[in-house]
C-alpha cells in the first residue's frame, strides 16, 4: 500500500527539498486510444505517480498548437490543446494530484509564440512599425532590395533565425526573428503589452490551483536593441563555455527585470509557488536567475551534462552546490529530459557525456549503461536540493536510436537536411504493460504516435511493480527512505576521505552515501549499515559504477 502523505505547507518551502517527475504528456499514457497521451492518460496514472513517491508532477506544454515543435509553439495560453482534453479535465487533474499530495507544474513558453497565434496572425496584416508587428521582433532587411536577413543570427534548429513575409500587398517584406522553427516567432519582450500579458497568464494558471511553471529558455527573453551580428562560429551558438560575453540574445541582464515582476506575483499566492528556469547560461551567471527576488530554483545543467566520471561529477556538484548558497538558492539535479537521449544510453558508451539530439560512438552497452543509470540514481536522490526525473526514467528506459525516418518528427530532422535526427528517440511513449505494442500505453490495438521498441516488453511497469531488484523498486525505494529518513532533511553535504574514483559524502551524521566509479570494487566501512544500494553487494564490497546508502557508524550507536 502506498504510504500516507500530507499535502500541507511547511516553514521550509516544499520545492527545496522536491523530487518533481516530467511529465512529456503526449507519451505518458493515451486514454482516449487516438495514439497521443492525454489529460485522461495522465488522471489515470496519477496513482502510480503518488505510489512512486515523487512530489510534484511537471507537464510539458499542453496548450493549444499545430505542434510544429512538440507543443512549445503555443497558439493560445488559457486553454488545452484538444488531443489532450479540455480546461475542465485539465482543472479536475489538478484538484486529484492536490488531493494525492502531489502539486503541479506547468511549462510556460514566453520567448516565442506559435505563428498560428491570434498576435502573429494580426501582425501579418498589419503595416510595418504598427502595435501588432511590435509584439514581436520584425526588422526590414539588409542590401538594397531588403532580400538579406537583418543580421548572422542562427535558428536553435538550423538555419538562418529570419524568415521574410509577404505584405497584405503582395510585396517582399520585413523579416521576423525565431531563434527555434519558422512556425516560432519571438516575442519583443521590450513591448509592454506582451509583460502584460505573460503577467495575466501566470495569474490565469494560479487562479486555477497551479503550483508552478518552469520557463521555457529563460535567457533568451530580452535581445539587444541593436540586433548586432553574433560572428561566431555556428557550432558555438548554444555552448555557455564558448559564447561572446556580451551575446545579444542569451542571458541579457535586463531579463532580471521580468524575472522580479513574475516573483511578485507568485508570491501574491498562498502554498508556496514555484518557478524553475531553463537557463543555458554559464556557471557563474546562474545564481543571477535564483537570488531571492527572482525565480526560485534553476535546472542544473552542468550536472545533466556531466560524464559518468569521477573529477567531472564532484567537481559540478561542488560549484552547484556553493555558487547557489551564496544566493540563498538549493541545487537542483536531473539525468535526463525531453530534449536530451536518456541516460541509460548515454552511460554505455565510451563518451558519455550529454550530447545535443544525438547520442553517438558506436552501438551502446545497454548493460553497463543501466548499472550506471542507477546508481546516478541514488546518487542524484541522495543530493541535498531538488531532483527532477524524467518520465520512463524509473524503468530504466533506453534511448530509441533506430526510429524509421518516416516516423521522425521533431523540426531538426527536417531543418538540418536529414543529418541530425533530433529528439524523438527520448520522447518514445511509455510501456506500462503487456507483452507487445502499445505495451498499455492505450487500448490494445491503438497505435502510439512514435513506434516502440519490442524489447520493452522487460521494461513495462507491471513486469517491474513488486519485483525485487528492479529498477522501479529501486526508485519506489530511493524515494520512500529519502521522505522518511531524517538525515535527508536540510542541505547539507560533506565529503568524506575515500580512494580517487570513490564519491562518498556525509549528510548528517548518521547518513551517508557512497559512489563507486573506479574499476575496481571497494570496502564498505564494516560499522554502517546498508540502507539501500543501487546493485548487489558481495561480503561488504562496493562494485564499480554502483551506489550505497549508509546508516549508522559510530554517531548512531552513541545517540
Amino acid at each position: 500500500m502506498p504510504r500516507t502523505r500530507i499535502y500541507e505547507t511547511t516553514a521550509a518551502p516544499w520545492w527545496r527539498t522536491a523530487v518533481i517527475y516530467q511529465v512529456y504528456i503526449r507519451s505518458f499514457a493515451d486514454g482516449n486510444g487516438d495514439g497521443i497521451g492525454d489529460i485522461a492518460g495522465l488522471r489515470a496514472r496519477l496513482p502510480y505517480l503518488r505510489e512512486l513517491g515523487v512530489d510534484a508532477v511537471w507537464i510539458n506544454p499542453w496548450y493549444p498548437s499545430p505542434m510544429a515543435d512538440g507543443g512549445y509553439d503555443v497558439a493560445d495560453y488559457r486553454s488545452i490543446d484538444p488531443s489532450f482534453g479540455t480546461l475542465s479535465e485539465a482543472e479536475e487533474m489538478i484538484a486529484e494530484a492536490h488531493a494525492l499530495g502531489m502539486r503541479v507544474i506547468l511549462d510556460i513558453v514566453p520567448n516565442h509564440t506559435s505563428n498560428q497565434h491570434h498576435w502573429f496572425l494580426e501582425a501579418l496584416e498589419a503595416a510595418p512599425g504598427s502595435p501588432e508587428r511590435d509584439r514581436y521582433v520584425f526588422r526590414d532587411g539588409r542590401g538594397p532590395d531588403g532580400s538579406l536577413p537583418p543580421n548572422d543570427w542562427r535558428s536553435r534548429f538550423g538555419g538562418r533565425a529570419w524568415t521574410r513575409v509577404t505584405e497584405p500587398d503582395g510585396t517582399p517584406g520585413q523579416w521576423y526573428l525565431h531563434l527555434f522553427a519558422a512556425e516560432q516567432p519571438d516575442l519583443n519582450w521590450a513591448s509592454r503589452e506582451v509583460r502584460a500579458e505573460f503577467e495575466s497568464i501566470l495569474r490565469f494558471w494560479f487562479d486555477r490551483g497551479v503550483d508552478g511553471f518552469r520557463i521555457d529558455v529563460a535567457h533568451g527573453l530580452i535581445k539587444h536593441p541593436d540586433l548586432p551580428d553574433l560572428g561566431i562560429p555556428e557550432e558555438a551558438l548554444f555552448d555557455p563555455g564558448r559564447r561572446r560575453a556580451d551575446h545579444p540574445h542569451w542571458d541579457q541582464d535586463d531579463v532580471h527585470e521580468i524575472y522580479r515582476s513574475w516573483r511578485k506575483i507568485a508570491d501574491t499566492y498562498a502554498g508556496d509557488r514555484l518557478f524553475v528556469a531553463e537557463a543555458h547560461v554559464h556557471e557563474d551567471r546562474l545564481p543571477l536567475y535564483v537570488r531571492q527576488d527572482e525565480l526560485h530554483t534553476a535546472f542544473n545543467f552542468s550536472f545533466l551534462k556531466a560524464a559518468w566520471d569521477y573529477e567531472e561529477l564532484r567537481a559540478v556538484i561542488d560549484r552547484s552546490v556553493t555558487s547557489l548558497a551564496e544566493v540563498g538558492a538549493p541545487a537542483t539535479w536531473v539525468l535526463s529530459n525531453h530534449d536530451v537521449p536518456r541516460h541509460v544510453t548515454r552511460y554505455g558508451r565510451k563518451i558519455t557525456h550529454t550530447r545535443e539530439h544525438d547520442v553517438d560512438g558506436g552501438p551502446a552497452d545497454l548493460e553497463l549503461g543501466l548499472r550506471r543509470a542507477r546508481a546516478a540514481a541514488l546518487l542524484m536522490l541522495a543530493l541535498p536540493g531538488s531532483a527532477y526525473m524524467y518520465q520512463g526514467e524509473e524503468l530504466g528506459l533506453n534511448e530509441v536510436e533506430d526510429l524509421p525516418e518516416e516516423a521522425l518528427r521533431d523540426p531538426t530532422w527536417e531543418r538540418s537536411a536529414h543529418t541530425v535526427r533530433g529528439r524523438d528517440g527520448c520522447r518514445v511513449p511509455l510501456p506500462w504493460s503487456g507483452a507487445d505494442s502499445p505495451f498499455g500505453f492505450g487500448p490494445r490495438g491503438s497505435k502510439p504516435w512514435l513506434p516502440q521498441p519490442a524489447e520493452w516488453e522487460g521494461l513495462t511497469a507491471q513486469t517491474q511493480s513488486g519485483t525485487p531488484g528492479s529498477t522501479l523498486e529501486l526508485y519506489r525505494s530511493a524515494l520512500r527512505l529519502r521522505q522518511e529518513q531524517p538525515g535527508f532533511a536540510g542541505e547539507t553535504l560533506r565529503w568524506l576521505d575515500a580512494p580517487e574514483g570513490v564519491l562518498a559524502f556525509e549528510r548528517s551524521p548518521v547518513l551517508r552515501c557512497v559512489v563507486n566509479l573506479s574499476d575496481r570494487p571497494f570496502a564498505l566501512p564494516r560499522n554502517w549499515g546498508v540502507l539501500l544500494s543501487s546493485d548487489r553487494l558481495t561480503g561488504g564490497q562496493l562494485p564499480p559504477d554502483t551506489t550505497a546508502w549508509l546508516w549508522g557508524g559510530g554517531a548512531a550507536r552513541r545517540a
